[in-house]
């Protein structure tokens, strides 16, 4: 998975966080539906103009977010 296919930052669009490309849909806001208990079927419902490769990208993501160390630490 190449998730630079389908995740953009523009500082023109929602303050430059990353969004999927061609939307205006953050990565935030996937994550946030998640939580809620959305599964992968209603998001795509709701957001016609994703993919399901576009949602496997967000995690793509976050991987190489944390493996470059882009979190924050928690402690135990």
């Amino acid at each position: 998975m190449i998730w630079q296919n389908h995740i953009i930052s523009d500082g023109q669009v929602l303050l430059g966080k990353p969004i999927l490309k061609g939307t205006r849909i953050s990565v935030e806001l996937i994550l946030e539906l998640f939580e809620a208990g959305w599964t992968e079927k209603q998001i795509l419902e709701s957001y016609p103009s994703l993919t399901s490769d576009s949602i496997r990208a967000v995690f793509a993501y976050l991987k190489d977010c944390l493996k470059q160390e882009l979190y924050f630490p928690i402690s135990a």
